[in-house]
């Protein structure tokens, strides 16, 4: 079992930076594809990103693409998200997430591939 802790999330004002940090515990942590989701009061959790077991190809949504970065360091156990060009509709509880399988190429953006989860950080960007 893999557990997952964000941490980064704040408040800012449109245009600007975060940068999220999903430490991870467990055997298998840096073997699984790593995933970002969020979720904006109301609506569904939505995929952000995903980034395969080596730290290679990488996989966005249509809303983030271009804006944020995912990446990781195995050696660190550590995934991140850096938002650039932050807009009001970014604002979400963000959460990491690891795909239940291992040394996976395959990068997917629905929610049931993934079997562990953090408890999420609030980004709030204002207007």
């Amino acid at each position: 079992q893999v557990q997952l802790v964000e941490s980064g999330g704040g408040s800012v004002q449109a245009g600007g930076s975060l940068r999220l940090s999903c430490a991870a515990s467990g055997r298998t942590s840096s073997r699984r594809p790593m995933g970002w989701f969020r979720q904006a009061p109301g609506k569904e959790r939505e995929f952000v990103a995903a980034i395969t077991w080596s730290g290679g190809p990488t996989h966005y949504s249509d809303s983030v693409k271009g804006r944020f970065t995912i990446s990781r360091d195995n050696a660190k156990n550590t995934g991140y998200l850096e938002m650039n060009s932050l807009k009001p509709e970014d604002t979400a509880v963000y959460y990491c997430a690891t795909d239940r399988t291992y040394y996976s190429g395959s990068l997917y953006s629905s929610a049931g591939q993934y079997d562990s989860w953090g408890q999420g950080t609030q980004v709030t960007v204002s207007s």
